[in-house]
């Protein structure tokens, strides 16, 4: 098949409106023109950003606290729905929406989320007692502060048993909020008290039911033994232990009315998971270093401040005994000399540092302060918690064997001990040095390697230590150096970040205190060339020159071995290159030498590639999805669907003259007239599509020498203005929906009701159910027509709500000649019952965010039959109406509706159908004015539907006709005739 395809200019930048459709409380603008969302915390918030644009536009949701100034979230959502379950106080704050498809400037939207909340109101009491008059007699005076959280701002109520205190009936009273309090606070201040002071008070707060959040309250018993908490420790407030033991603490309550609680925490952390809180003990079974800190103990009875006391536990741990052996540092000496002052140091990292006992001993001995021996418990020139011992004016008898042991008085932590011989030949500074070839280690990537550093000399030998020259840099562990026993640093994995210059150094402990030796290694990982591009899609016209560039960024070592050309696997014959110069092939694209082709440098560790695909295929086609109204009622059943899209730069490749276009099994060829342009729309509209199902179609361009890739797209039916049941287009919009399909037309249940919307009819109904609510039949008394209700039986309670959505009504414009467009919504209700509840229906405009405005209500038993509704509805946008059924006190309370019907303009008053006989007009309970041409001239007729019966009256034709029809219809054709 040729069809012409209409190709109008059009390239969309991202367009973006937030919409909203969870459960709402509030919607306004602020002064700054934004939209405000007001939701209940603890409620699902859902957000939606409808996009437009071509191409389709990629949707990121970002946060700010609540002001413009503050940074975004770390983390965001690319969705187009954003979707919080249960939100949260701190989730509140400017929502945005930033939609960008590369054409012109994003789209940027936001919505101010306000969360509402009230708390628990927390209620303590303060006394003060101050002398009046000199000595002859006190005033006891009592506040009582109400504390509470809440958004918006809560009021204060205040009441002595059940009276409400009024601050102007009763002098013995001031109310009033204090300054710098956290949170909302209101003080009632009882001065002088008297005995009808002494009573039950209470504090209500309320934040006017926003969001139906329900006031709340607080009591509290004033008595003349109200007296604030004291609490005493069994324990002193520093507690030391040894691993494994059991701690007990006790937290006596001494004094408090009403009598206080007793909590227990700990800082840094929460309680260890083996600790038991019984009353007022903490126990604490076997603990261990890491149970270790402050536990506090805390006495509330709302009365005066809290009680608080705090207990430090220390875990005793001792480890890593160290030594140093330490010249005379007057002399700049790095060796032992007889005559010359030496210092032996010892020191132990352990818990708590200032509880270790040192003991030394010479050769096995004790060693006692002497004139040649003095002892020092903590060495001031040493880090602090380290033990010397000074050997003065050293002899040969001082050659000997010293040991240092540390520990812990009275406690069963294992003792520690180093020994230091101390002759003539058994210490001497250390030499270090790096073996031969170990100065640059050299590793392929992803590697091991090992850097070297040895002390090749000297007594005793002390640890090396390892770090990176560069000060920033951290070594691969994480750690700012590493030591290692042996001089040997083992690297696993290597990565190139991992190149570059490592000390090495002697430590300054476990050998002589002296100036630390160091030398250097330099670690060089090489990796195989890094080149640009990895992949490139490459289109051109077929007999044109096609130039290949493979860049290479950098390559350790930096010296190329070898550049090889491939076509599809097949080395491509050609002088040798320069391996100094960029890769780079030259030629000419035929039909025949399209593919992929492949460049590959290597040096002596590896090799890596560039692909390149080049072809004379065109781009694939680019879906527009926001097309308007694509859908068509045919014949038969049938529907059509206008198929749009853009070619990406069809300029690159030979010219496209047309399109191929698969369907399932059917395939076509589109002509394009000519050819495509670069941000051209094109249409093709798909026929023959069977009523209601989905199709998949596929899409590829075509050129002289070949045909692009395929592209495709799931075509779903969905009824034009959105009602599925009925499609007549009229001049007047007329729409109405029985509900006779289960699609329901397109209406939609409420995810953040209570409870749904049921489709029923006669056959279905419960045969158990109460004869006495809900309709026999629906609203034109077949047994076979379909209504919508809500079943009032359990487990639904009182006050439970449904909410029926209509589709969306997405007008284009919202204006007409004289201002909005008005339409007319009616519809057919049915409650009878003695528990009937409420239905009320609402007009709901979606925009920034969606806004209910509430159009009908009824409420309680309305008759055995069904009856008419209808009003005028004015939107200012895309809008949809809701149907909320409240369930009443009762089982008897089904709330049923039948026959949804909205129409473009404004309602007018309706007649029955009685008289329809006698008057030789139409009376109908839904009629709308067609225009039907005949002739070449229009034709005014009068259309109408009662019961299962068509009527059509032409007062120009001078004809009345009465035609059959069944509701579950979807379509019909209507021929008049002159000569009938």
């Amino acid at each position: 098949m040729c069809v012409c395809v209409s190709m109008p200019s059009f390239t969309a930048p991202a367009n973006a409106q937030i919409v909203h459709s969870g459960a709402a409380c509030n919607v306004k603008d602020d002064n700054m023109s934004e939209r405000i969302y007001t939701i209940k915390e603890g409620d699902t918030l859902v957000l939606q950003c409808i996009v437009k644009g071509h191409p389709r536009p990629q949707v990121r949701w970002t946060k700010t606290a609540g002001s413009a100034s503050d940074k975004f979230q770390e983390t965001s959502i690319y969705n187009e729905t954003l979707r919080i379950e249960g939100i949260q106080r701190v989730q509140g704050g400017r929502y945005y929406c930033k939609a960008d498809n590369g054409v012109g400037v994003a789209a940027i939207k936001s919505i101010r989320v306000d969360v509402q909340y009230l708390d628990i109101p927390v209620l303590t009491v303060h006394q003060t007692i101050s002398d009046v008059r000199g000595s002859y007699y006190q005033e006891k005076t009592v506040f009582l502060r109400c504390t509470v959280n809440s958004n918006p701002p809560a009021r204060f109520i205040w009441k002595r048993g059940d009276m409400l205190i009024e601050q102007s009936k009763d002098n013995g009273v001031d109310i009033y909020e204090p300054l710098y309090t956290q949170g909302e606070t209101k003080v009632l201040k009882l001065k002088n008290l008297r005995p009808k002071d002494f009573a039950d008070y209470t504090c209500q707060v309320s934040v006017r039911n926003v969001c139906n959040i329900k006031d709340k309250s607080v009591t509290f018993r004033l008595t003349n033994a109200t007296s604030p908490p004291m609490i005493r420790l069994s324990v002193n407030d520093t507690v030391v232990v040894d691993p494994g033991q059991d701690v007990r603490i006790t937290c006596e309550v001494t004094a408090g009315f009403p009598p206080p609680t007793v909590t227990w925490s700990r800082y840094p952390g929460p309680l260890p998971l083996s600790a038991q809180v019984r009353g007022e003990t903490l126990i604490l079974r076997a603990v261990t270093p890491a149970d270790a800190g402050f536990y506090n103990c805390t006495a509330v009875n709302n009365v005066g401040n809290p009680a608080r006391k705090n207990v430090n536990l220390i875990v005793r741990t001792m480890s890593n005994l160290t030594f140093q052996i330490t010249p005379d540092s007057n002399k700049d000496s790095e060796t032992i000399q007889m005559g010359r002052d030496l210092k032996l140091s010892c020191h132990v990292d352990a818990t708590p540092q200032d509880k270790v006992n040192y003991t030394w001993y010479k050769n096995g001995a004790p060693v006692f302060n002497s004139d040649s021996l003095i002892l020092l418990r903590s060495d001031p020139d040493m880090a602090p918690g380290t033990s010397s011992l000074e050997i003065v004016d050293m002899k040969f008898r001082d050659l000997a064997t010293y040991s240092c042991m540390a520990s812990f008085s009275g406690s069963t932590v294992r003792e520690l001990r180093v020994d230091v011989n101390i002759s003539q030949n058994s210490v001497s500074p250390p030499v270090l040095s790096v073996p031969p070839g170990g100065q640059v280690v050299s590793v392929r990537e992803g590697g091991n390697a090992e850097l070297v550093c040895l002390v090749v000399d000297g007594k005793p030998r002390p640890p090396i230590l390892w770090s990176r020259t560069e000060k920033d840099l951290l070594m691969p562990s994480g750690k700012p150096t590493v030591e290692t026993p042996d001089g040997r640093l083992r690297l696993k994995n290597v990565s190139r970040d991992m190149m570059g210059a490592y000390r090495c150094q002697t430590a300054p402990y476990n050998g002589l205190n002296i100036k630390r030796r160091e030398a250097q290694v330099q670690l060089n990982v090489q990796y195989p060339p890094i080149l640009d591009p990895v992949f490139q899609d490459v289109r051109s016209r077929n007999y044109q020159m096609v130039t290949l560039r493979c860049t290479v960024l950098r390559s350790n070592p930096p010296r190329l071995t070898d550049i090889r050309w491939f076509r599809n696997g097949d080395f491509i014959r050609m002088p040798m290159p320069d391996l100094k110069e960029t890769p780079e092939l030259k030629f000419k694209l035929e039909p025949t030498n399209n593919g992929s082709y492949e460049c590959r440098v290597s040096n002596t560790v590896g090799t890596s590639a560039c692909t390149f695909n080049v072809s004379a295929q065109p781009y694939n086609a680019e879906f527009y999805f926001d097309t308007p109204n694509p859908v068509r009622i045919l014949k038969g059943n049938n529907y059509s669907y206008n198929l749009q899209w853009t070619q990406k730069d069809p300029d690159a490749t030979d010219r496209i003259i047309g399109y191929w276009i698969n369907r399932h099994l059917n395939r076509g060829n589109v002509r394009t007239g000519k050819a495509p342009e670069k941000g051209v729309l094109m249409s093709y509209t798909v026929s023959d599509l069977k009523i209601p199902l989905s199709y998949e179609v596929r899409l590829a361009p075509i050129t002289t020498y070949s045909t692009g890739d395929y592209v495709s797209r799931i075509i779903q039916y969905s009824e034009p203005f959105n009602f599925p049941n009925w499609h007549i287009v009229f001049d007047s919009h007329y729409h109405v929906c029985g509900f006779e399909d289960e699609r329901i037309c397109g209406f939609s249940q409420d995810r953040s009701d209570i409870f749904d919307w049921t489709r029923q009819n006669h056959l279905t109904q419960n045969p158990k159910r109460s004869a006495n609510t809900g309709p026999d039949t629906d609203r034109s008394g077949t047994k076979e027509g379909y209504y919508m209700y809500i079943e009032a039986s359990r487990p639904r309670t009182q006050g439970d709500k449904a909410l029926l959505l209509s589709p969306l009504f997405n007008i284009t414009s919202s204006k007409g000649p004289k201002g909005r467009v008005p339409y007319c919504v009616s519809f057919y209700y049915h409650m009878k019952g003695k528990h009937i509840g409420t239905l009320n229906v609402y007009l709901r405009v979606r925009s920034i965010a969606s806004v209910d405005r509430a159009m009908w209500t009824k409420s309680g038993h309305q008759g055995p039959d069904w009856k008419k509704a209808f009003f005028d509805v004015t939107p200012s946008g895309p809008f949809q109406i809701v149907f909320e059924g409240i369930r009443g006190s009762g089982f008897e309370g089904d709330i049923a509706i039948d026959d949804v019907s909205i129409t473009r303009g404004e309602c007018k008053q309706q007649n029955t159908v009685a008289n329809a006989g006698k008057t030789g007009k139409i009376f109908c309970d839904f009629c709308v004015e067609i225009y039907l041409y005949i002739t070449k001239k229009h034709t005014k007729a009068t259309f109408g539907i009662r019961g299962l019966v068509i009527f059509i009256h032409s007062e120009k034709l001078q004809m009345r006709q009465a035609i059959p029809f069944f509701k579950k219809m979807y379509s019909f054709d209507i021929i008049f005739s002159r000569n009938k």
